[in-house]
């Protein structure tokens, strides 16, 4: 099928509408956009990964900055880890900056390590037995940059569809030994890795994102002096993996843009740090940013960070459905550091496991790989606008009014079928669908009065009409959905699918 909402997508089997997509679902009325947060401050999120036993090779520090991937029914993870043994290499104390190789050297690296979940919450870190490490190789270490300690992030791409077996995982990741510029790595299975001849395949940039979206890959993460002082997001694009563009698209900052006065030095401001991680759903892109709140004095153990949220159509250009909603805040908890404001920091990690949502995520920096969890594609939705005083004083229109229309999306001769996911449903309140053409018009067969009231919450109920529960048309439709009821501002609408798998 092909969405409408701004980029061609002709090969979508199914296509996701949320409301914080306002490309996606760019028509409501009497609705009011909510978020749900993945933490409260009374809320301890709990620690999945975190440091090994004694002579592991995470056994000094557990970093995210890495990649969940849901794989034939298996979640599977790359993070970032140092041991103790590890230090030996390093002399401290030894930090300066080198002009030729652009980093700072005697900067401590870290390695790419591995596990494996079934639910998301219990994960194992499997022997690999490929790099050695305290004398023998029992251990999860990845073999990729030859296991050294050097790797600074870790995006990986799962990429089935790639016709070479042997490029079926892509990493795009920021390695010391390339002056922190962006490499890249294929492999069969994500563990054995064969790096690209070409390395560096672009600029100094810490990145966490990577997708591959309408055919382009994108790779996304930190601009500093590339658009002046701040960290902003900015992404690269390539179509062979190997060569990519010199110039970057710039996708979201939070700095002050002129004419107002903007920051004069690091760590002072709103800043957006490493980009952000991706979840491709299809006809829209989740990301997931680090809110970098700057001190005025610039002092980095001053620094506090939440997690924010952006959406993008293209891969290339963000945007926040409610700005600077704290999507993950960060609070003092056990495991964060003493002497430093509380802080968090992502990797691309958001994916889908049974009915839930879950994002895996660090306390940064070093205090492990935590998990938020929420109902399935449940992070945000649509609700009643009028069920509080605010609202009322606002102005509220007539509850029958209270609606949303999809972008026109084309099933291209496919049958498909239309399913909802929703909460408050009750005998007091429902939802209907209804179908729209392109200019508005409502099909035939396809009615709201036609339409069975849905009546009861569901995370994917199918939409059914009375003689039918398929949608066949000729031409892109619109999906309109439809609060009713007694009580509609019980109803909770957080997405609608339209598949033809």
């Amino acid at each position: 099928m092909k969405v409408h909402s701004g980029t061609g997508f002709s090969s979508l089997q199914e296509a996701v509408f949320f409301p914080f997509d306002d490309h996606s679902i760019p028509f409501s009325t009497g609705l009011r956009l909510f978020l749900t947060p993945g933490k409260s401050a009374d809320q301890v999120n709990p620690t999945v990964i975190s440091t090994g036993p004694e002579g592991a090779p995470d056994e000094e520090t557990v970093r995210f900055y890495g990649t969940v991937i849901p794989v034939d029914g298996e979640l599977r993870m790359w993070y970032l880890a140092r041991g103790y043994q590890d230090n030996e290499i390093f002399a401290p104390n030894a930090l300066s900056w080198d002009p030729e190789v652009g980093w700072i050297t005697g900067a401590k690296g870290l390695r790419a390590c591995y596990a494996t979940s079934t639910d998301g919450i219990h994960w194992k870190k499997p022997n690999l037995g490929l790099v050695e490490y305290n004398g023998n190789k029992d251990n999860n270490i990845v073999d990729l940059s030859g296991g050294r300690c050097d790797l600074a992030s870790l995006p990986v791409l799962h990429d089935p569809d790639d016709p070479d077996p042997d490029r079926r995982f892509k990493v795009a990741y920021e390695s010391l030994p390339h002056g922190a510029r962006a490499a890249a790595a294929y492999s069969p299975d994500g563990l054995r890795w064969t790096e690209c001849a070409s390395n560096p395949v672009a600029t100094l940039m810490e990145q966490t994102g990577l997708t591959r979206f309408n055919g382009c890959y994108y790779m996304n993460g930190q601009a500093g002096g590339h658009f002046g002082v701040g960290r902003k997001l900015q992404t690269f694009a390539s179509y062979d993996f190997e060569h990519w563009t010199e110039s970057s698209c710039m996708g979201f900052r939070r700095d002050n843009i002129p004419p107002r006065p903007m920051a004069g030095h690091w760590n002072t401001a709103e800043e957006v740090h490493l980009g952000a991680g991706l979840w491709n759903r299809g006809n829209v892109v989740i990301g997931i940013y680090d809110m970098w709140h700057g001190s005025s004095t610039g002092d980095r153990s001053q620094v506090t960070m939440d997690l924010g949220m952006v959406v993008s159509n293209d891969a290339l250009h963000f945007r926040e459905p409610i700005a600077d909603f704290r999507f993950v805040p960060a609070y003092e908890e056990v495991g964060v550091p003493i002497g430093r404001g509380p802080a968090l920091s992502h990797g691309q990690g958001m994916f889908n496991i049974g009915d839930h949502t879950m994002l895996c995520y660090e306390c940064w920096p070093g205090g492990g790989i935590r998990l938020a969890r929420w109902q399935r594609d449940r992070i945000g939705g649509f609700r009643f606008f009028g069920s509080g005083t605010e609202d009322f004083a606002a102005g509220a229109e007539d509850s029958q009014q209270r609606h949303c229309i999809t972008c026109a999306v084309d099933p291209q001769g496919a049958n498909a079928q239309i399913f909802v996911n929703a909460d408050g449903l009750n005998e007091h309140s429902e939802l209907t669908v209804e179908l729209l053409d392109e200019q508005f018009h409502p099909l035939a067969g396809y009615s709201g009065d036609a339409c069975i009231p849905l009546d009861t919450p569901g995370l994917r109920q199918q939409v059914c009409w009375k003689d039918r529960d398929q949608v066949t048309a000729d031409g892109p439709i619109r999906l309109r959905a439809n609060f009713g009821g007694l009580r509609p501002e019980d109803v909770r609408l957080y997405a609608m699918y339209m598949s033809t798998a």
